[in-house]
């Protein structure tokens, strides 16, 4: 994710050409990140909430949930922001108020873990079967998508809203189709959290990889009956071939990492001190890169202007970077509760 940012701000025009086999396969990778990044966020967040055996109503996690989830939605519009004067607005022009309802990663995620909650509360109330519902879910969020994009939601719902459903308003992750990818975190959060031991078993790697291999090779299919029968799909995003790949290789990845995971006896500090602070991280490097209403950002700079050794190198500063404040921050958080005790 960091990589990808610092790269897309620096690399130069000419350079961007898929026909460069680095470029291409960078390109690719960076294509893989978000689905990734949603799905995580999906699984995590419905096997802590279905780990802990309590009703709905009594579950702590709903209501840490609901505030995460705002949380996330609120920094989301705070990253846009259109104006330095906080409460000024006489100088925001049309285009900055769009810019600012444009739907991003984090309200994508915040909306949609609200979704997560909404339907664990009906799927516990009607007594239904965890795992199928969320797979109904996401299948439905996938299905309708293509129809859900051809629709002006502009022309009838206020600009805020209609930036939700559909990347014509210029939302970069609408509800529709990258909220199915976090719901289908839930059907791999709720197995887990069914079945907490299961991750220990190479079975388990074996069972992922073949479920993305299955969807890898549906994907190709298809993208041939697509071809065959002439159709075209508004937005790429929603093609039933690319979400079925994007599903395939998350899969086939996390397959990959559970069997690694399985070889490793313990997990190093740094990358457990990134798991708890992503947000963070996502936050400070987003707003040096791209900067906020209230400073400047080093795309003013250097956007688009470096070569390829010089955009490698910026992104492993910009990685280290956020290494050190992540460590920086633990550190602040010992030194304080030793003040404290």
């Amino acid at each position: 994710m960091v990589q990808g940012h610092t790269i897309a701000v620096f690399l130069s025009e000419e350079l961007r050409n898929t026909d460069l086999p680095v470029y291409a396969i960078w390109y690719f990778l960076r294509g893989m990140t978000a689905p990734i990044f949603m799905f995580t966020a999906g699984t995590v967040f419905v096997y802590l909430f279905r780990s802990v055996k309590k009703n709905f109503n009594e579950n702590y996690r709903v209501k840490k949930g609901i505030r995460r989830a705002f949380l996330l939605i609120l920094i989301g519009y705070l990253l846009r922001y259109p104006t330095w004067k906080v409460l000024d607005f006489s100088e925001v022009t049309t285009d900055k108020w769009q810019l600012f309802f444009d739907v991003d990663v984090l309200q994508l995620i915040g909306f949609s873990l609200l979704i997560l909650l909404v339907i664990l509360f009906i799927t516990e109330k009607l007594k239904l079967n965890y795992t199928t519902t969320f797979i109904i879910g996401a299948s439905f969020v996938f299905l309708v998508s293509p129809f859900i994009e051809t629709i002006n939601w502009d022309s009838f719902l206020p600009a805020p809203v209609a930036a939700y459903f559909y990347s014509g308003s210029g939302s970069l992750f609408p509800l529709f189709p990258w909220m199915g990818y976090v719901i289908s975190g839930g059907v791999l959060g709720s197995y887990l959290a069914q079945n907490p031991m299961v991750f220990k078993t190479s079975r388990f790697s074996i069972i992922l990889a073949i479920y993305g291999a299955a969807f890898t090779l549906t994907a190709l299919l298809s993208a041939l009956l697509l071809k065959a029968y002439q159709i075209q799909i508004i937005d790429p995003q929603a093609e039933p071939n690319t979400i079925l790949f994007r599903m395939g290789f998350v899969l086939m990845l996390t397959a990959v990492i559970s069997y690694i995971s399985l070889k490793v006896n313990k997990i190093p500090q740094l990358l457990i001190l990134a798991g708890r602070n992503t947000l963070l991280v996502y936050v400070v490097h987003l707003v040096i890169l791209y900067g906020s209403a209230w400073s400047p950002g080093l795309n003013i700079l250097w956007g688009y202007s470096f070569s390829g050794w010089q955009s490698f190198f910026a992104a492993l500063i910009m990685i280290l970077l956020m290494i050190f404040t992540v460590m920086g921050i633990h550190k602040l958080k010992i030194r304080n509760k030793e003040l404290v005790t």
